[in-house]
């Protein structure tokens, strides 16, 4: 997990994308890899993967920061779709 964070705060997003996936189908039940992938996806601004990366990780985890990262990711889309209907 650290090299794919390192990938990631090294802008490697896809690459990181890569490995997690092919880590989750060998660990189908790490929670950290989900929320790791779910990063990775908000990263690239691909929401509703990250929203359902993170919602993987809080099944297996109820207290996976995934939970956190879950909320604001709602809270953001909720004012950027909200903000669609003012202009």
């Amino acid at each position: 997990m650290d090299e794919v964070k390192k990938m990631l705060a090294e802008g490697q997003v896809e690459q990181a994308i890569y490995l997690l996936n092919e880590y989750l189908i060998k660990n189908p039940n790490e929670d950290e890899a989900y929320f790791i992938r779910g990063n990775a996806y908000s990263k690239k601004g691909d929401f509703r993967q990250a929203l359902n990366n993170y919602l993987n990780a809080m099944e297996i985890n109820p207290d996976s920061p995934a939970k956190q990262a879950h909320s604001m990711l709602m809270k953001i889309m909720e004012f950027y779709n909200k903000d669609m209907y003012n202009h």
